[in-house]
């Protein structure tokens, strides 16, 4: 399959490093760059890609506000996001509005290439390591609010559901579920989509940041 790739980054020199690496993959086809986040909804009903690749940092549009748009939509590409900062609260909220993972941008050019591959077959690009790192940097800034909203959306789940969505809050793969829940790897699969449906969510990063906030993987309560 080929992937279809849309890069948006108001850097021209950028752009033209990511075309030049991404380009060279034999899977991978730039279909279309914009260089601002307002251009983005243009260019994805011109080009329908299956992967956006976008810059935080952008003049008129970010980034940010570009994903939050973008990923409201029914049938939106993926998106990576494109920063220079490792544990940044903009990537955070990048996260939250649906985005399926960022890459930093001094990242080797391999792995960029391997994570708009991973992305494009349905996996978030950020290990478990990370995703703990990006939640720990906001868990002095918890708020009460946040927490008791986390929690009764939660609760909308059945609990074998629940607990599926704390494995995934802990960074466990589908296989992982499976063996720690007895249960097999395609009805992990069936719980995570019933809990993405429930919860309105776009992807697994966004299940693990709404069990963070609710404080779910504080004490190690799975239930």
């Amino acid at each position: 399959m080929t992937i279809r790739l849309l890069i948006v980054d108001d850097d021209p020199l950028v752009r033209a490093g990511l075309t030049l690496m991404l380009g060279g993959a034999e899977d991978i086809e730039i279909v279309g760059e914009g260089a601002d986040g307002r251009d983005v909804p243009e260019l994805v009903d011109r080009h329908a890609p299956d992967v956006v690749l976008m810059d935080i940092r952008m003049p008129y549009v970010d980034g940010l506000t570009a994903t939050e748009r973008l990923r409201a939509r029914p049938g939106a590409p993926e998106v990576v996001v494109l920063t220079t900062f490792h544990a940044d609260e903009q990537v955070l909220r990048a996260l939250r509005a649906g985005a399926a993972g960022f890459v930093l941008k001094d990242t080797a050019p391999a792995e960029i290439v391997a994570s708009v591959r991973r992305v494009a077959a349905g996996d978030p690009v950020l290990s478990p390591a990370v995703t703990r790192q990006l939640m720990s940097h906001v868990a002095g800034h918890q708020e009460q609010p946040r927490r008791a909203t986390a929690a009764d959306r939660l609760a909308e789940l059945a609990q074998r559901e629940r607990e599926v969505a704390v494995a995934v809050g802990r960074g466990h793969s589908n296989a992982e579920i499976a063996a720690t829940l007895y249960m097999s790897v395609p009805t992990v699969k069936t719980h995570v989509s019933r809990v993405l449906a429930k919860l309105g969510l776009n992807n697994r990063v966004q299940i693990a940041l709404l069990v963070h906030d609710a404080g779910l993987l504080e004490d190690g309560d799975s239930a």
